[in-house]
């Protein structure tokens, strides 16, 4: 089959698309025609060897993709050859089927193209599980969300707008603004120019409810000053490079939490919970109460095109990649 293939960890310019084998299928897995992937920063930090998970060599890298059931164990049971799902939770996406666990499968709803399946899985599942199942984000509290125009921001923009939350975002440049407006924040700020000052502001000085970060290094920094008492500080990822620092005695005095979110891992650790914020999400696609910002659809070929925008800060949602448009 057409792959993406990461044959050494280092720079994704390094990736190659050719003919990769296709492995046999184990007991609880699938095997799907895939119809859309997305691309994502942690896609990109896997091939540099800079992720949580460092797969064996080579692989196909990608977690997110949506298709057509082509293939099941004998042992699976509940998703049938011919089904439309979408599926991550290990690599592979990045190519024209793919093999996945069916535990980590989920249907497609009617009304819902493969494309806005494939976009909203991670990005929408990391945002929901951590400001739902983590941060139990209420109506009415106060939401930050930094780095709110990549998929994984705009996605807790929009979730923290349902949930009735009031939601301010950061950017990192100034033509971001108006998008994450549309998406559902009342008031946004440009990170580059300082986190302390704005949030002070904003909030009268008592801090935000719950604050959504995906940024890490000095933006997450600054943040543990600008928590609320009894409030929830999310760190998400690292997109700025940095892993940052907790001084313990500000969650101290302030009363507040530092919840760890790792949606890959509640793929093993929480898969009740997965299977929550799965429905949900289904539900409100289908309803048209959220809806992934595409920001370009490109061949499975030029993977690298894209992860080239991402790495340049160039992209406002998801990039997704599609076989057989090459």
């Amino acid at each position: 089959m057409k792959a993406m293939i990461c044959r050494q960890f280092g720079s994704f310019e390094d990736l190659e698309y050719g003919e990769f084998p296709e492995s046999a299928l184990g007991p609880g897995e699938i095997r799907v025609q895939v119809k859309a992937a997305a691309l994502g920063f942690a896609e990109m930090l896997m091939v540099q060897g800079g992720y949580q998970i460092r797969p064996p060599l080579p692989f196909v890298p990608g977690y997110d993709a949506a298709g057509v059931v082509v293939e099941v164990a004998p042992d699976v049971r509940g998703i049938a050859v011919g089904q439309r799902v979408v599926c991550g939770g290990t690599p592979g996406a990045y190519a024209e089927r793919r093999v996945a666990s069916a535990a980590v499968a989920f249907s497609i709803a009617d009304g819902v193209d493969f494309e806005a399946a494939a976009a909203h899985f991670g990005a929408y599942g990391t945002a929901y599980y951590a400001l739902v199942e983590r941060a139990a984000l209420q109506p009415g509290e106060t939401l930050v969300v930094h780095g709110a125009a990549g998929g994984v921001g705009l996605a807790a923009v929009e979730i923290g707008r349902e949930l009735g939350a009031r939601v301010i975002a950061s950017v990192g440049s100034d033509e971001k603004m108006a998008l994450v407006r549309s998406y559902g924040a009342g008031e946004v700020f440009n990170y580059s120019h300082g986190v302390r000052e704005p949030l002070k502001s904003l909030t009268q000085g008592r801090g935000a409810d719950v604050i959504f970060d995906v940024v890490g290094g000095d933006v997450f920094e600054q943040s543990l000053y600008c928590v609320a008492w009894g409030g929830r500080i999310l760190p998400i990822g690292f997109a700025g490079g940095r892993i940052p620092k907790i001084p313990a005695n500000l969650p101290l005095l302030k009363g507040y939490s530092v919840v760890g979110v790792f949606w890959g891992a509640s793929f093993t650790h929480d898969p009740p919970a997965m299977a929550r914020v799965h429905r949900a999400l289904m539900d409100w696609l289908a309803a048209g109460r959220i809806r992934p910002h595409i920001s370009a659809v490109l061949p499975l070929a030029k993977t690298v095109e894209g992860m080239r925008r991402i790495a340049g800060r160039q992209v406002q949602g998801k990039i997704l990649v599609v076989p057989g448009r090459d």
